[in-house]
């Protein structure tokens, strides 16, 4: 049997996506914060900027003016008109006062500076220095700034409140925004799911506005439209296979019984028709388990287990020719589950089936168990490649050859325990084949 440990069927990864509505809040809260702190940015630097050429303008005219009024009458000190501003000249004699009363002064090349010290009370305080250095003279120029950086403190906070303020505001009109948008998505997905298992679903156009969500319910219609014809035309088309392959079948039935009746059947004659009579079985129990497939319909039933294995076993033994194969089922029998006879025929029949066709001589056994059934072969084993693709439709394993088969036998056996809540796997054998386990689900309580 070429048959593999099929992957096994892992729970989907549930995957947290934000909703559409959270992200165009976040959108507007990032937008908001963003163009805010922008410019916030820019009108702190612009404002540092100007602010700091003005100043500086203002001391170069002070303090060049100062060095002219010094030069034209040097034993005076002269005044300045701007206020805050404490203006110094030094002659060479005190250049070494200067260097150690106020060394950073004297290190400073000409220019203006940012220089921060301590006034007389012992209060921190900045000022700007101005600097003009020649041989016979030191011109200094001070700027009390200290309650402009406490300006700019006050001004930089306030644009943190704003940015924050604007924040908050984007976030507000994102939230009003999103739930404006979202409103008629939202309608229509509660519209969508309120026609969950309604059979005639109403129109969804009439709703909505001439807007992209009402042409997303247009295209929603036309495709339920569609879908329904669909599902209306496979319906039709199964109902009527059923009928039509149903009628010949009875007709075999009734005609084989009538065969078997007679009492001078040869024993050779008795075999062909006990086969034929096998086969009609097996195509009524087959049509029965595709059409419940088809309609997705979980059928009912308190069938035998181990009625079904020596049955399905028996008609086997009658197609081994003279093959050296011994078939045989192990285990306590009582095991019932809720499911029709042909639903478990068909899906017991392909495990059975594929072991029988691909195992050349040894055992074949079926073993019984408290709540499944296992199906042993000592045929070739497994192949990668058929553990990974065993149950895909239309796949035929390495060790198929050129036997008869579309591929299609274990795909409807996973479609099978996809309808009943079985499952379905196969794994090596401890010293060659493969052991196919078919585990069924529970049965209710109420099951008789």
């Amino acid at each position: 049997m070429p048959a593999a440990d099929p992957p096994k069927r892992s729970r989907r990864a549930v995957r947290f996506r934000r909703r559409l509505r959270t992200r165009i809040i976040l959108s507007f809260l990032l937008f908001g914060t963003g163009l805010t702190a922008l410019f916030a940015y820019l009108t702190d630097f612009t404002r540092e900027r100007v602010e700091n050429q003005l100043v500086e303008d203002v001391m170069n005219r002070n303090i060049d003016e100062f060095a002219r009024r010094y030069y034209s009458d040097p034993g005076t000190s002269p005044d300045l008109p701007v206020q805050q501003i404490r203006a110094y000249v030094f002659t060479p004699d005190k250049f070494d006062r200067v260097r150690e009363e106020r060394p950073e002064w004297a290190e400073l090349p000409n220019g203006n500076h940012n220089v921060s010290g301590v006034n007389e009370s012992g209060d921190p305080f900045i000022y700007k220095l101005a600097v003009r250095k020649t041989p016979t003279e030191w011109f200094f120029l001070a700027y009390d700034i200290s309650q402009t950086a406490k300006g700019q403190e006050q001004f930089i906070r306030a644009i943190y409140i704003s940015v924050l303020f604007f924040s908050l505001l984007s976030l507000v009109v994102g939230w009003w925004a999103a739930s404006r948008v979202m409103s008629p998505v939202s309608d229509l997905a509660a519209r969508l799911r309120a026609y969950r298992g309604s059979s005639d679903p109403q129109p969804l156009a009439p709703h909505f506005p001439e807007d992209e969500v009402g042409q997303l319910a247009e295209a929603l219609d036309d495709y339920s439209d569609r879908l329904t014809e669909v599902v209306q035309r496979d319906r039709e088309f199964n109902a009527d296979v059923s009928h039509e392959l149903r009628t010949p079948l009875a007709i075999i039935r009734g005609s084989v019984e009538l065969l078997l009746s007679r009492p001078d059947l040869d024993e050779k004659t008795k075999t062909r028709i006990l086969r034929i009579q096998r086969a009609e079985q097996q195509c009524t129990d087959l049509i029965s388990a595709l059409l419940l497939l088809s309609r997705s319909e979980r059928g009912h039933g308190n069938t035998d287990v181990a009625k079904v294995a020596e049955q399905l076993l028996d008609a086997h033994r009658a197609q081994l020719g003279g093959k050296p194969l011994t078939l045989r089922v192990e285990g306590e029998s009582g095991l019932r589950v809720d499911a029709p006879e042909a639903a478990l025929s068909v899906a017991l029949g392909n495990l059975i089936g594929n072991a029988v066709k691909y195992t050349l001589e040894g055992d074949v056994v079926v073993k019984l168990l408290p709540d499944s059934v296992e199906v042993i072969d000592s045929g070739p084993g497994l192949s990668p490649e058929d553990a990974a693709r065993l149950f895909e439709r239309g796949y035929r394993g390495t060790h198929a050859g050129h036997s008869q088969g579309g591929g299609i036998g274990l795909s409807i056996v996973s479609r099978l325990c996809d309808l009943y809540g079985w499952q379905v796997g196969v794994r090596p054998g401890e010293e060659k084949g493969v052991i196919a386990t078919l585990r069924f689900a529970p049965r209710p309580a109420s099951s008789p």
